[in-house]
């Protein structure tokens, strides 16, 4: 059964949250480390997240590890979700999505907006060796091409290029990850749409 959760965010100024390493997909057990960078005073903001099984909740509560200003997860299935940062106030960030597939394939794609003319390399991992397995890539269920080396780059991404996308190889099928492109001036402009797609039992 394929169901979606979409997440809309309008950020309010106050906070941009960032994520190291910058993509939406994860193998079991990696680590991505989010941090909320304020401008002024940085008290009262947390990081909090939303799971597909209706988990809302802090970092270092029931997941996750604070050190200093950044949380770090050592990602399981379970912490699929969206990720934000959150004031007492109810101010919030620009918010990013987390998928730790149960297959062994994952598709490399940003999880935060990328400007139109950035160079963007998309890359189709499998979580055994070799990685650089032949992959096909999708956007918006169509098929884009077939690359020997696993990657796939656009020199220069434009609008068009925003979408939904996903890859195989002879290992499998990653889920779909969106990728946003914001024009040069909507570079300061926090405001995504997430899209979160996972494949469960029925």
């Amino acid at each position: 059964m394929l169901s979606t959760l979409v997440y809309c965010s309008l950020g309010q100024g106050g906070a941009s949250l960032s994520i190291s390493p910058d993509r939406s997909q994860f193998f079991k057990l990696e680590s991505v480390s989010l941090s909320c960078e304020v401008q002024g005073n940085s008290a009262g903001w947390r990081l909090k997240r939303y799971t597909v099984s209706g988990d809302r909740s802090d970092c270092g509560r029931k997941w996750g590890k604070q050190q200093g200003s950044s949380c770090i997860v050592s990602l399981i299935p379970s912490d699929n979700g969206v990720y934000w940062c959150e004031s007492g106030s109810g101010e919030h960030s620009n918010a990013v999505n987390i998928t730790v597939p149960a297959g062994a394939v994952i598709l490399e794609s940003p999880a935060l907006p990328v400007t139109e003319g950035d160079s963007v390399t998309l890359r189709c991992r499998y979580q055994g060796t070799p990685s650089d397995l032949t992959a096909v890539f999708y956007k918006d269920g169509s098929l884009i091409r077939t690359e020997t080396t696993g990657e796939m780059t656009i020199p220069a991404v434009s609008k068009s290029d925003e979408g939904l996308y996903k890859c195989n190889n002879s290992k499998g099928e990653s889920p779909e990850s969106w990728m946003t492109v914001t024009g040069e001036n909507m570079r300061n402009l926090d405001f995504q749409i997430i899209w979160f797609f996972f494949t469960g039992s029925s």
